[in-house]
């Protein structure tokens, strides 16, 4: 064993949302030494934001913050402070990586700019994440995930297929739009750390949200500016029937069955019936004029079986099925804990955590722990500006106390 992968790689997290605080948490749980800045007295937002736990909206209760935060260590720093800011510049000639995720031009207005951080560390690598990069039109607009996720045209193809086409179009679940550029920001990150290890040059990052969604529409972001074509969503009468969102006797199970094999193994699946012997059933063609009748017929046999009932006898007869699976559906999914995908932690504030997410990956030499659960505010200030910078506990009380840390 070797330690984890990215041992003895040390990063700065300068971040208020979750695209750079996800961004370092990937780093982090591959082994990097990540120190997380917070406001002084407030701290993160995301401490704010729930879910909590016990829906008790306490600042260290935050799920969200525990989730992006783990195996970080947490400081308060002002660096539009005078002495924040002197404390921001050793910290950045220690550091490998910055990521900062304000909006453009914050950085420039404390003086804290990559032009001015790359004269004192000429190996620094800074990561800047905004809504819509440094350049262009947009790039003083200030925006939530909602914004980015439909100026970026992703929002338009949401949901696809759709219960309910006529339904305004709608954003990715969950925080998807914040989630996805910051790990194409770890891509990028990560790119530019090989590159330094082999020339010792650090090098600035910027990435714009707007971009990195558009990224993750593929096919659709390049049908329309080359064949013309829009994409748009369709509902659940997909010509392609049976295809789609189903609902089932507990819950919903969606299924893909273009082609004609997976057509009759469907059929199969749901007892042969006689009408899909008829001549409007023999094709995908006549299929399609007919998809409203197969999607009656179909719905009533769905709707007395149970998700899982249709996803084994389906999965057995090879028909592209699954179950559309429910926060608890997932926790106790037997894939999921045949591979140990929840870890048992345990939290100063919250207490014992008996399922916590692990990395989404398996490294044999350089396996992925969690080694320490998010930091509480400040809780690592005496070991980082007193061991690493050499700060005396007398001088960390008055940076305290002018409100510098």
């Amino acid at each position: 064993m070797t330690g984890k992968a990215l041992k003895g790689v040390r990063i700065l997290e300068y971040c208020e949302t979750i695209s750079g605080s996800y961004c370092a948490k990937l780093m982090a749980d591959l082994g990097a030494e990540v120190i997380k800045i917070e406001k002084p007295r407030t701290g993160d937002g995301s401490r704010r934001k729930p879910p909590f736990k016990d829906d008790d909206s306490h600042p260290e209760k935050s799920i969200l913050f525990l989730y992006v935060n783990t195996n970080k260590y947490g400081i308060t720093l002002d660096p539009a402070d005078e002495n924040g800011k002197k404390i921001f510049h050793q910290l950045v000639e220690k550091a490998d990586i910055l990521i900062d995720d304000h909006h453009p031009g914050y950085m420039e207005s404390l003086g804290l700019g990559y032009d001015h951080l790359h004269r004192i560390h000429p190996g620094l690598i800074m990561a800047s994440i905004t809504p819509f990069g440094l350049s262009g039109p947009y790039k003083d607009f200030k925006a939530f995930q909602l914004n980015v996720s439909h100026v970026s045209g992703q929002g338009n193809l949401l949901p696809m297929p759709a219960l309910n086409k006529e339904r305004p179009p709608v954003k990715v679940g969950g925080n998807s739009g914040n989630f996805d550029p910051g790990l194409l920001a770890s891509i990028a990150v990560m790119g530019a750390l090989f590159q330094k290890s082999r020339t010792g040059k650090g090098q600035f990052i910027e990435l714009s949200k707007m971009e990195a969604l558009i990224c993750m529409q593929r096919v659709e972001s390049v049908t329309f500016p080359n064949d013309q074509v829009n994409m748009l969503r369709v509902g659940n009468e997909n010509r392609r029937s049976p295809e789609g969102i189903l609902p089932c006797k507990d819950g919903y199970v969606v299924v893909v069955a273009p082609e004609e094999h997976q057509w009759k193994s469907f059929m199969k699946l749901i007892g042969d019936p006689a009408w899909a012997k008829e001549e409007w059933c023999k094709d995908r063609v006549t299929r399609s004029q007919h998809a409203d009748e197969i999607g009656k017929r179909v719905l009533e046999w769905t709707m007395k079986h149970t998700k899982e009932e249709i996803f084994r006898k389906g999965q057995a007869l090879s028909v592209p099925v699954a179950p559309i699976n429910s926060p608890e559906d997932v926790v106790n999914s037997p894939q999921f804990n045949a591979r140990k995908f929840f870890v048992e932690t345990d939290h100063p504030v919250m207490g014992p955590i008996p399922k916590f997410p692990a990395g989404p990956y398996q490294l044999s030499a350089t396996p992925w722990a969690l080694d320490r659960p998010a930091p509480g505010l400040g809780e690592h200030n005496e070991m980082i500006f007193g061991k690493q910078l050499g700060y005396s506990r007398e001088a960390l009380e008055k940076l305290s106390l002018t409100g510098a840390i």
